[in-house]
């Protein structure tokens, strides 16, 4: 009886394969001019990606590292307008981000705006620029994100400011970068009146990062703002 019951099984699977198999011809053959298109647009899709990639982006890549050269080096030297603007000859980084938009220079160039409008007291110009910034650098990123808070509170926008302050002091966790920005949105948050945030900021300084140079004189920042706490 098992035995015929286990026949019985495996005959109903081979018919419900076989009835699948038919479904799915059958659906193929109902749809193919429709498959067929579908899969010739993928195949040119990728195609069309790889070709981009090869014959456009990576040529791009190449002329943006040529352009990007003389640009760097006026930031380097503190020459902001050049730097921004270029020179007549080599292209400053505005156009850079601008014209190779897609590209790893082009991407770069965005910060480099930033930085350079940040230094010339062009706050929202530079929030626009870095805002148009992306990396996963583990140094960069928490700089850029830091910067934009910069402008913020040159804007008096402090609510802003202090909140990409704890971003940048939050991504990718580390002795150089955080500690920074933790002790800057203190400062904001004593300003606003919110003493309990600044301690907790100036808290996670001596806790998280013992050593880093923010470190060495937290604790007269961590009794002012508790003071100014229990003050209140």
């Amino acid at each position: 009886m098992t035995d015929n019951k286990h026949e019985k099984n495996e005959l109903d699977l081979d018919k419900t394969l076989v009835e699948t198999t038919h479904k799915v011809e059958h659906f193929y053959e109902d749809n193919k001019k429709n498959i067929n298109i579908a899969i010739i647009a993928l195949v040119v899709l990728i195609g069309g990606y790889i070709g981009y990639k090869k014959l456009y982006l990576e040529p791009k890549e190449v002329e943006a590292q040529k352009e990007v050269f003389m640009a760097q080096k006026y930031f380097e030297i503190d020459s902001f307008d050049l730097a921004l603007i270029g020179n007549g000859t080599f292209k400053g980084f505005t156009d850079i981000a601008s014209e190779y938009s897609g590209t790893k220079v082009g991407n770069l160039a965005h910060y480099y705006a930033g930085i350079c409008h940040l230094r010339k007291g062009e706050f929202q110009e530079a929030i626009d620029q870095l805002e148009g910034f992306s990396t996963s650098n583990e140094l960069i990123a928490p700089l850029a994100e830091g910067a934009i808070g910069d402008a913020y509170v040159e804007l008096a926008d402090l609510d802003k400011g202090v909140k990409h302050y704890m971003k940048a002091a939050k991504m990718n966790s580390n002795k150089l970068t955080s500690p920074i920005f933790l002790k800057k949105a203190g400062l904001v948050f004593e300003e606003q009146k919110n003493y309990g945030e600044a301690v907790d900021a100036y808290s996670a300084i001596k806790k998280d990062f013992p050593e880093a140079q923010e470190a060495q004189d937290i604790d007269k920042y961590i009794a002012r703002a508790t003071a100014l706490k229990e003050g209140n």
